[in-house]
């Protein structure tokens, strides 16, 4: 699966405690500190055992992720469950870890441009202008047809 999360945990660490590592981003709770496994030491001291420990890890995400995208249509907390699947994940792989990080930096980003006065004055101005559009579009349809269902119109 990923060999190389072995070798990336003890760089990290070692990385870690000679303080030559660049200063966090984020939440300043150590959290981004390391990439790489973080199953338990004797799991990763036998190869065939952490290989079995990715293994499982990965069934489990995949099957949480899979859960979360038949969520997506359907009712239920799709990209929650899909989230999880990928915090699932990135308990075990670096590449998850990686998407992990990128996403929390892109809707931090996307919360504080929300945040900006110039683009909430902007989106309400637009959802103004749409809730006009289909109020008006619903006063055509009334006109026209008046409170009659759409699948019981005889033109």
């Amino acid at each position: 699966m990923n060999a190389e999360s072995d070798e990336r945990t003890g760089a990290s660490a070692a990385s870690g405690e000679s303080g030559h590592q660049k200063p966090e981003s984020g939440g300043g709770n150590g959290e981004e500190a390391a990439l790489g496994s973080r199953a338990p030491e004797f799991i990763k001291a036998r190869r065939t055992l952490h290989l079995s420990w990715q293994v499982g890890v990965f069934v489990v995400g995949l099957a949480v992720v899979g859960a979360g995208i038949v969520m997506l249509p359907l009712p239920g907390p799709g990209w929650l469950v899909i989230f999880a699947g990928m915090a699932i994940w990135a308990t075990e792989f670096v590449w998850a870890q990686l998407v992990l990080r990128w996403t929390k930096r892109k809707v931090t980003e996307a919360a504080q441009r929300a945040l900006d006065p110039k683009v909430r004055r902007r989106n309400i101005i637009l959802t103004s202008i749409g809730l006009v559009i289909v109020a008006a579009l619903c006063a055509v349809y009334l006109w026209k047809f008046g409170f009659v269902m759409p699948w019981k119109i005889d033109e």
